[in-house]
């Protein structure tokens, strides 16, 4: 499936029915009408010499059109952060790639305060340029049949890039990741036939499209499967976003744990009643969130787990049968082992090690050759996580092997840590565990939280559940914990900001 060709598919079979509610600008998107949106902008896309052309946009109508615009165009989008240095993120991803141009929006850049970097092109001054000629030309080729419109187009073919997607750098230096259509069109049509949803879903869709759970989740799934997308441009929005889910009845939507958590703590009781899917991933869900929409809106979580380098959904929790604090079994076009973390042998049910993943969901790879040579090796890609499957075929995530620390001789979890310090304490306290350098015992661990604590008790309730070496000797109070654009902890600017005051 070649995304931009199965997309015009969709429209052309649902024409009439709304593509994409903008809850930002207020602008409501027929499927008609996003099919000669992405002609048009195609068409003006497809005057700049470069291959790639950077996208660095929120998730709105906009950012949606331009990206099916830029694939009709034969070009290849790279979707660009904005949440944590748009300007140097910009000039990483055209140094990266090789390009120059970047689709932006003027309404963005003057809320960020970020300059105008060379090559920056405005969404909006696009849009006024438009001519009536522009718009009936895209509207009489939107009249063909799909076959005709897709065969005047540049060739495209599966394993062909269709995105290119950075990697979060909460541990190093982003990577450049190339996802094919395969790669994005087959998982999700595995999140749509596995998680049993339907044309008639109603999908909120507040992610951002720069990160990999956001373009395949609350953009490429439901346009690809004649769904409609209500967008909103801030998932930080809690008290907000609530009410938009009520007033558009919206059935399903897929996100992370943090902001989860500020849904659940502003929705007022009848806001989320609509909802009969929440999928939430990109980090591990806590029992108390669960146990949250569970009591108060009558909804129960499914857990996911997968990365950027796989596009990115490898296992989910199923409808029908779901193993809370598991990330479910595998997709059908996924393969899990777990393999030893010293030999790379293949381990027996139940043993943890490190989780390999092959199929079609696995990224062609990253621009970088030889980073790609060392994450993939005969078609297995290894997720940098621990894991073990019990006798079901569920996986069970452990946690990042670089967030396991030695000490005393021991491996030691340090998300196992902050998942039990977090039951402990209030759920409203963020947590989370770094090591430093220990002379004797080669490191020694680190909690950094949001409020003040009582050490002397949290010491004594943790002896209860983690070994001594397991609990940590010294706590660091942050007003808030720095986090990337999909709201993970940054580990790496935590574990500088501890170092420093340290």
């Amino acid at each position: 499936m070649i995304l931009h060709h199965q997309f015009i598919k969709t429209a052309k079979e649902n024409m009439n029915k709304v593509a994409i509610k903008d809850r930002m600008t207020g602008a409501t998107v027929p499927y008609s009408k996003a099919l000669i949106g992405g002609l048009i902008l195609a068409k003006k896309i497809s005057k700049y010499n470069d291959k790639y052309i950077g996208i660095m946009i929120p998730t709105s109508a906009g950012a949606m059109l331009a990206s099916i615009g830029t694939l009709i165009a034969g070009k290849i989008p790279v979707m660009i952060n904005y949440s944590t240095g748009a300007a140097e993120n910009s000039l990483f991803a055209q140094q990266k790639c090789g390009f120059k141009t970047i689709i932006t929006s003027k309404a963005l850049l003057d809320k960020i305060k970020c300059p105008m970097i060379d090559g920056m092109i405005c969404i909006e001054d696009i849009m006024k340029k438009l001519t009536g000629r522009d718009k009936i030309l895209a509207a009489l080729k939107s009249k063909l049949p799909p076959s005709s419109i897709i065969r005047s187009l540049p060739q495209a073919g599966t394993e062909d890039t269709a995105c290119i997607l950075f990697t979060s750098g909460s541990e190093k230096d982003p990577k450049a990741v190339q996802l094919s259509h395969k790669n994005i069109a087959t998982n999700a049509r595995d999140s749509y036939t596995v998680l049993k949803m339907k044309k008639e879903d109603i999908m909120f869709s507040g992610l951002p499209l720069f990160h990999v759970f956001g373009i395949q989740t609350n953009f490429w799934l439901p346009l690809t499967h004649g769904m409609t997308a209500v967008t909103y441009a801030n998932p930080l929005d809690y008290k907000t976003i609530p009410g938009i889910i009520r007033r558009e009845r919206c059935t399903v939507t897929a996100s992370t744990p943090i902001f989860l958590a500020g849904y659940l703590r502003e929705a007022k009781e009848n806001d989320l009643e609509t909802l009969q899917l929440i999928v939430a991933g990109a980090d591990k869900t806590p029992d108390w969130l669960r146990k949250g929409y569970r009591e108060k809106h009558n909804i129960e979580i499914v857990e996911g787990y997968g990365a950027t380098e796989t596009a990115p959904v490898i296992s989910v929790n199923l409808r029908e049968w779901n193993k809370p604090g598991s990330v479910g079994p595998a997709f059908p076009s996924c393969q899990i082992k777990i393999t030893d973390i010293n030999t790379g042998e293949s381990l027996p049910i139940g043993q943890e090690g490190k989780i390999m993943v092959k199929g079609d969901l696995v990224m062609k790879g990253y621009l970088d050759e030889e980073l790609t040579k060392e994450a993939i090796v005969d078609g297995w890609y290894f997720t940098g996580d621990m894991g073990v499957l019990d006798e079901d075929g569920f996986l069970w995530h452990r946690g990042r092997l670089k967030r396991f620390v030695k000490i005393g001789g021991e491996m030691v979890s340090l998300v196992k840590v902050e998942s039990i310090i977090s039951e402990v304490l209030h759920e409203d306290i963020d947590c989370c565990v770094v090591d430093i350098p220990d002379p004797v015992k080669g490191s020694s661990l680190v909690a950094v939280v949001t409020h003040e604590i009582d050490k002397i008790q949290l010491k004594k309730d943790l002896a209860h559940k983690l070994p001594p070496i397991a609990i940590p000797k010294k706590y660091l109070v942050l007003d808030e914990l720095p986090k990337m654009g999909s709201g993970k902890a940054d580990f790496r600017k935590i574990g500088e900001m501890v170092k420093a005051r340290l």
